[in-house]
């Protein structure tokens, strides 16, 4: 992924929040929220692991196991060591703080592992309308208390891999560091983070700027005071340490320090100029601050870089770098101390974008260096490492590169790197997509030895979520993401094999299926070169680019047409279009401004919608012209979100508004000529349908809103006489504004778009169970074995069982044996087992009743070795199946 990729889609990402983003809090003395019904629900990720940057990690210097990470936009984690998986920390900041879900930093106490510190706040311009906070914990992040500083923290903005910008004093753990952005200067606490004052005597606030012609203040901000690192050796217990060092965005005077435990402060005399310092990390035992230098201050960006070692009592500068500056084409950032044996140091080229990135390792405090690939004779590499992603199997990215490039890539945007203080062989760094690890990192220092690198990521949930869709049949949800793509999940649980491909869009804007023929699909989004929009027939397995109309520079919005024959477009940089089949040939549409949000009626297959400025406009003849409506009182702005219901001809549901207009929900039941706006909604962003409940002949409505002036995620079974919350204020996840659906086939079940918490999806304790399998259905039975992907060592398989008997089947189990020892490793639509060669697969819930001439199907990735023959027959119930 090119760093253009990413800085463009985090920049959409935030102006999407500008303009899409929850009003201002309610002004104090606001009138007490009414009661609101509630039901209880257990929430969980559609799992991804990852799809983010994670810019810093911090392990807890005196308790083994005990670590954190910070994500940019995603919140912050806690490793759980027994299971091997992060834990979230910050789902309770709710949408008035959603700007608190920007991490800048992270800090645990090492002298009372039990407390926490987080700073929080995502930009440091008008995008996030409130001040920055430090977060404090008690009981390690599960529940926080809150102090809202005088200024703005942007744990999203330029520089924010730099760090960390928070500190506890490692003897008196009463006294915290904040170094701030903006020229706001060094901060700091004395009563454990409950109150915080600028520290005066600091003489430089930094002036380091990405680009002072940026006029929106995103990367014309000042980056500041980046880091704190305390020399413990110069302190007691229950003193404050008297040597503190603070690294400062200037790259005249980076480096401070004070001797008298802040109350003075001098620049370091002798320091390298020319640089920023990304990360200043202290050996105590040996004496030795190692500094990382690049010319900018990432995370994208870094063109040269240094890295150098400081003597604390000679005050002599050693020039440690592993490579000359002629050679280097990157900044150094990652950058850490095996805390076990002091003489160990690591760094990274966090800006080396191609063809990787690469990390160093010294065990002589930086006078030699080995790194973790090299060249043979070019472009031929030589890696100290193995890799399997075989856990998140998407971090290939469906790559296929030529040399020197390598997939999957040891990473970009390697700004955090950390050794276990704890355990040498365990090593942890983040990237812009996962957390990876090793924990036998020792073996990098044998001859010929190679360590191994897995993801470290399960439960780290960090995408940004445009929009959901949930078919009715095939697979559960698809869905469209920022920075990589989407994927279609066939289970909830468990990783997809790959995101979507052919094109791989940098994020996808919008995606629709046809709701009778849920086996098509189309998703719009953004891509540096190619199409940007991609057509799928077989439920968004497989897909092939679409062609373009001119102007066209990003994915905005698509609708498919309810049976799939023809599709509405309404892309960035063009007027809205309209083509029959796949979208080779698209027509300007007539009626219609440029920008209108676009959705199909999910009954009439020429019908379509768009929205824009205030007015809803409608085509009935499949897009080619519309009709403004004269529907009055909706939203005057284009922060809306609606949705035509499944089943339900011309039923149309509208969302959205601002705080100083119209904001609430409507319903039109004729097509858009008119609608009502609900008086008991005071305002919502989205509006979702799923399965009626039980007994109720009208699908059920979710929707981000706030109702009797609470906010939250409800649901109404009664078409919007009355709402019931189903998340609560543990469950809030910052904003929720992108997209909501519920599942058409669970009852209760209601998945919600985050901006960096990815899919959250819910689950009522009265969710209704599906069919249990039944092993022996009777009647005949048929299969279609297909080998649909295949690459070295791994493969993809559908298989499409029929039932060619008189009688529907309650419950379904399939048997077969590979005959080239191939091995299951991910099934979908489906359970499966394996025992040698011998494979079971049998329904899950929603698709055991197969009526009599129906099939179902199901797929599944394997490994082989040798041959990759398919089976040579299917039983079920000890029938044997026909093949075809």
């Amino acid at each position: 992924m090119r760093r253009t990729r990413i800085l463009t889609v985090l920049l959409a990402l935030a102006a999407g929040l500008l303009t899409g983003g929850p009003p201002a809090a309610l002004a104090a003395g606001s009138p007490a929220a009414a009661a609101v019904a509630a039901d209880s629900y257990t929430w969980k990720n559609a799992r991804v692991d990852g799809g983010g940057f994670v810019p810093g990690i911090v392990f807890n210097r005196s308790e083994k196991d005990l670590a954190y990470a910070r994500t940019d936009i995603g919140g912050a984690y806690r490793w759980a060591e027994e299971t091997k998986s992060w834990t979230p920390l910050l789902d309770h900041v709710g949408w008035d703080d959603w700007g608190h879900t920007g991490v800048v930093s992270v800090a645990s106490d090492s002298v009372d592992p039990d407390r926490v510190y987080a700073a929080v706040g995502t930009y440091t311009n008008d995008w996030d309308p409130g001040n920055g906070a430090v977060l404090r914990s008690a009981d390690r992040g599960a529940s926080w208390e809150k102090t809202v500083l005088p200024f703005k923290l942007g744990g999203n903005m330029p520089g924010r891999g730099m760090g960390e910008r928070l500190a506890v004093d490692p003897h008196d753990n009463d006294v915290l560091y904040l170094g701030a952005p903006s020229g706001n200067g060094l901060w700091r606490s004395t009563d454990a983070g409950v109150t915080w004052s600028e520290v005066t005597a600091f003489p430089n606030p930094g002036n380091y700027v990405q680009d002072p012609t940026d006029t929106s203040g995103y990367a014309s901000d000042n980056q500041g005071v980046v880091w704190v690192t305390f020399d413990e050796s110069t302190g007691t217990a229950g003193t404050p340490t008297k040597t503190v060092y603070v690294g400062v965005a200037d790259k005249e005077n980076a480096v401070y320090r004070s001797t008298d435990a802040g109350a003075t402060w001098e620049r370091v005399a002798g320091q390298p100029t020319g640089y920023l310092a990304h990360k200043g990390v202290l050996d105590a035992e040996n004496g030795y601050l190692y500094l990382a230098y690049s010319d900018t201050g990432g995370p994208y960006d870094g063109g040269k870089g240094r890295l150098y070692r400081y003597a604390t009592a000679t005050g002599t500068w050693t020039d440690i770098s592993p490579v000359a500056e002629a050679d280097t084409y990157f900044g150094f950032s990652g950058l850490t101390v095996d805390r076990q044996n002091p003489g160990t140091v690591m760094a990274t080229a966090y800006s080396s974008w191609w063809p990787d990135t690469q990390i160093y390792r010294s065990t002589d405090s930086g006078a030699t260096w080995t790194q973790a690939w090299e060249y043979t004779s070019y472009p031929a590499r030589e890696n100290r490492y193995t890799m399997d992603v075989s856990s998140s199997p998407w971090l290939t990215w469906g790559a296929n590169p030529g040399p020197p490039e390598q997939t999957p890539k040891l990473g970009w945007m390697t700004e955090a790197l950390e050794i276990d203080p704890f355990d040498s062989d365990r090593m942890m760094y983040g990237t812009g997509a996962t957390v990876y690890g090793t924990e036998n990192l020792t073996n990098w220092d044998d001859e010929g030895g190679q360590f191994a690198i897995e993801p470290m990521v399960r439960g780290l949930e960090e995408t940004a979520v445009n929009d959901l869709a949930a078919p009715p049949s095939g697979a559960p949800l698809l869905s469209a993401l920022g920075d990589i793509g989407g994927f279609r999940h066939t289970s909830l649980t468990e990783v997809p094999s790959m995101m979507f491909t052919s094109p791989n869009f940098t994020s996808t804007t919008s995606l629709d299926f046809a709701e009778t023929n849920p086996d098509v699909v189309v998703r719009a989004g953004n891509l540096d070169a190619g199409p940007h929009i991609a057509f799928s027939t077989d439920n968004g397995a497989n897909w092939f680019g679409g062609t373009d109309p001119a102007g066209v520079s990003g994915g905005g919005t698509v609708a498919a047409g309810a049976d799939g024959s023809r599709f509405v477009w309404s892309p960035q940089g063009a007027g809205v279009h309209h083509t029959t089949g796949f979208g080779t040939s698209w027509q300007p549409s007539s009626g219609i401004p440029a920008g209108a949000v676009v959705e199909s009626d999910r009954v009439d297959p020429h019908t379509f919608y768009g929205f824009k400025s205030g007015k809803f406009y409608v085509s009935t003849d499949g897009g080619a012209t519309f009709t403004a409506s004269a529907a009055t009182g909706l939203p005057a702005g284009d922060s809306v979100r609606f949705k035509a219901l499944p089943g339900g001809e011309g039923d149309i549901w509208l969302a959205g508004g601002a705080a100083d207009g119209p904001y609430g929900l409507w319903h039109s039941t004729d097509g858009g000529a008119s609608f009502t706006e609900l008086p008991n909604v005071d305002e919502a962003d989205t509006v979702g349908f799923g399965k009626a409940a039980p007994g109720a002949s009208y699908q059920t409505l979710y929707t981000s809103a706030e109702i009797a002036g609470v906010r939250g995620i409800f649901r109404s079974t009664d078409q919007g006489a009355t709402w019931t919350r189903v998340n609560d204020d543990a469950y809030q996840w910052g904003w929720t504004g992108a997209a909501i659906t519920g599942d058409p086939r669970v009852y209760g079940r209601v998945y919600v778009a985050t901006n960096g918490r990815g899919i959250v999806y819910g689950d009522t304790a009265g969710t209704e169970p599906g069919p249990g399998p039944d092993p022996e259905p009777t009647g005949g039975c048929s299969v279609a074995y297909t080998v649909t992907n295949q690459w070295a060592g791994g493969f993809q398989a559908d298989v499409r069982l029929t039932n060619t008997g008189g009688s529907a089947w309650d419950g379904w189990a399939l048997d077969w044996s590979f005959t080239g020892g191939q091995r299951v490793t991910q099934m979908w639509n489906a359970g499966h087992s394996q025992s040698g060669a011998t494979v079971t697969a049998e329904n899950v819930g929603w698709n055991g009743h197969v009526p009599a001439g129906a099939s179902v199907a199901f797929g599944f990735t394997g490994e082989w070795a040798g041959r990759n023959a398919g089976p040579d027959s299917f039983t079920m119930g000890g029938r044997t199946c026909s093949t075809g």
